[in-house]
């Protein structure tokens, strides 16, 4: 391996995290990698900040790759949902601190969506990988009072409503853990006792495989329609496991007999109460984490 390729490579997994939290997707995010590649490899300049130069190419192919990839999710068919991926010793590398495991989750990435492409760039440059705001106006080519605005605009449309992980990491594994265990059980006692008042359920199927196309919205709806899902005949061919997902827990619903992964299951918790259940079967979702799982098996957990 050349030095221009070992630069690039000791940068990979930084740019891959990035491109995936402004994208929501990592098979797109793995082609904005490839691109600044191809365009690492190209540049006949010597350059004096590899990690800056190459920061800035990658965001900026997001930025453009977003405009089109946001009309796209306006006629997606039921609620779109981030492309899930296996992060314990995954591609995302290490997720040591409460920020970076936060700035992966599926829920944060949902409310990311709220965002414009600058609004989300910013966001993401500052809150995930602290950069400071003239450093991001050199990324953007902005004022680097603009990059200060954006992200006042980002965090006011983000607002509340972001997630916060509990303080208490240990308490809130047991909660998801004990959740997730009822909802493959079919337990709605317990679905009901631990999920909050106004909790929110969604499936993303992308009109390809039968799933829920409307929110499902109240504890009690929750909870039934989760015993639903339990009753379902395909579920007496379906085993499931448990792994690391964008930083939580998540139940993986494969087929018997080797037949691949059928779905994913995470839940959001805030306040001890778990106030979002989101469940992937689209199958163009679940390749990248079926993929990982396929090349060796990272990240799988015992409830």
């Amino acid at each position: 391996m050349d030095s221009r390729t070992q630069t690039f490579e000791e940068q990979r997994w930084r740019l891959f995290g990035l491109a995936y939290r402004l994208l929501g997707s990592a098979s797109e995010a793995e082609d904005m990698v490839q691109e600044t590649y191809l365009r690492w490899s190209r540049a006949a300049e010597a350059v004096e900040e590899p990690a800056a130069w190459l920061t800035k190419v990658v965001t900026n192919l997001c930025l453009t790759h977003l405009t089109s990839a946001r009309a796209r999710r306006e006629s997606y068919v039921g609620p779109w949902l981030p492309e899930p991926v296996l992060t314990s010793g995954g591609p995302l590398g290490p997720l040591e601190t409460v920020e970076q495991r936060e700035s992966v989750s599926l829920g944060v990435l949902v409310l990311l969506e709220r965002l414009s492409p600058a609004e989300r760039a910013v966001f993401v440059l500052r809150e995930a990988f602290g950069h400071s705001h003239a450093e991001i106006a050199g990324v953007l080519g902005i004022e680097e009072a603009h990059s200060r605005q954006l992200h006042r605009r980002a965090r006011a449309h983000v607002g509340e409503a972001r997630k916060r992980f509990d303080s208490d990491a240990e308490q809130h594994r047991r909660i998801v853990r004990g959740f997730l265990a009822a909802a493959v059980e079919g337990d709605v006692a317990t679905l009901e006792r631990l999920l909050a008042e106004d909790a929110v359920a969604s499936a993303d199927g992308g009109g390809t495989v039968p799933a829920v196309r409307r929110p499902v919205r109240g504890r009690v709806q929750v909870a039934r329609y989760l015993r639903g899902l339990h009753n379902r005949p395909e579920m007496a061919a379906v085993t499931f496991e448990f792994a690391e997902i964008n930083g939580e827990p998540a139940a993986l619903a494969w087929w018997r007999g080797g037949g691949g992964l059928f779905g994913i299951i995470t839940a959001e918790l805030t306040g001890g109460r778990v106030t979002a259940v989101r469940t992937l079967v689209n199958p163009g979702k679940l390749a990248y984490v079926a993929a990982q799982l396929g090349t060796s098996a990272p990240g799988m957990i015992e409830l």
